[in-house]
């Protein structure tokens, strides 16, 4: 679950019609079917996950920093960011009601808190790449179980085109060495990567990108916190250095409160299956941020991973022949 970042008004500004009317095709229409249109609505997920995969490099700030008291700050700064520019661009963020708190709260638990354990404890049993491996595969679950919550069949093009971004970003991650514990724990972090979409699918249509975030990330913010009392001791914060405060401020700004935003647009405007296949964009944005921070140039391996992502996405996002009927999501 990586530059001064850039003003967080420009690239959120987009999501912004999509949550200010959900009841609109654009937000109630899973699989946009045609041209640009549906090529535009791809675009913010492409920058989120583009977003998610540099974190990885920035994230190795705080290897040694509290795991809980650190996300418990940084979901609590994201949450406060977006509730202020929910409010600056007049997008209504509509209090949960019935059973939306345990959507919401759902996303919270597994997308944020678990993934985040998940993923800490994960790499003590195996290598990293173990985890990103597993964490890749999410486009296969995203294919098949999205769409039965967005009330259609699976896209068979996306099924197809599945398999290949695994692969491709297998070649890009690699593989490493486990045990079974290790196994374990990509286990649940490839199921936490999958239900932070997967359950925003009954709630994005009443609360759009923006409600789904702000109240997903402040519920997280609020059980971190909850950890931190728990098993840690906020006081531990004080011996965090400026370099640790900046990484975990660049991933509260541009790989929570910016990336939130982006994906589930995305997620609203095209379906979960569809989406799901972007997720590959994250391993190329990880080794892209390597190579930046001086990681060395990729071997083959990576580069051959990086034309067989771009064959399955050119394969799984291409525009529909004649367009779908307009689904009614539950919720």
């Amino acid at each position: 679950m990586q530059t001064q970042p850039a003003s967080p008004s420009d690239p959120t500004s987009a999501p912004a019609p999509a949550c200010a009317a959900p009841g609109s095709p654009t937000t109630s229409a899973p699989d946009s079917p045609v041209g640009s249109t549906a090529f535009r609505d791809l675009v913010p997920g492409i920058v989120g996950m583009a977003l998610v995969g540099s974190s990885v490099t920035v994230s190795r700030a705080l290897v040694d920093a509290p795991l809980f008291a650190t996300q418990a700050v940084r979901y609590a700064a994201a949450a406060l960011l977006l509730f202020a520019l929910a409010r600056a661009v007049r997008v209504p963020v509509h209090r949960p009601r019935g059973r939306e708190w345990l959507w919401l709260a759902g996303i919270a638990a597994t997308g944020l808190v678990l993934f985040n354990v998940a993923v800490v404890r994960g790499v003590a049993h195996a290598e990293p790449a173990v985890i990103a491996v597993a964490v890749a595969s999410v486009p296969i679950l995203l294919g098949l179980l999205g769409p039965f919550l967005e009330g259609r069949r699976p896209s068979r093009q996306v099924l197809l085109a599945a398999p290949v971004v695994v692969a491709g970003a297998v070649l890009v991650e690699g593989t490493g060495r486990t045990d079974a514990a290790g196994v374990a724990w990509a286990a649940l972090a490839l199921g936490c990567e999958a239900a932070f979409t997967l359950l925003a699918v009954p709630v994005l249509r009443r609360h759009g990108a923006w409600g789904v975030s702000v109240h997903a990330v402040w519920l997280g913010a609020l059980m971190l916190a909850g950890l931190t009392v728990a098993f840690e001791s906020p006081a531990e914060l004080v011996s965090l250095g400026r370099f640790r405060w900046a990484a975990a401020g660049y991933l509260a700004v541009m790989v929570t409160a910016v990336a939130f935003l982006l994906w589930y647009r995305t997620v609203a405007a095209v379906g979960a299956g569809r989406a799901g296949l972007l997720t590959g964009v994250a391993p190329l944005a990880a080794a892209g941020a390597g190579v930046l921070t001086g990681s060395g140039v990729p071997g083959p391996a990576v580069w051959l991973g990086l034309l067989v992502v771009i064959a399955g996405l050119a394969a799984g996002l291409r525009p529909d022949r004649a367009p779908r009927s307009t689904p009614t999501l539950p919720g």
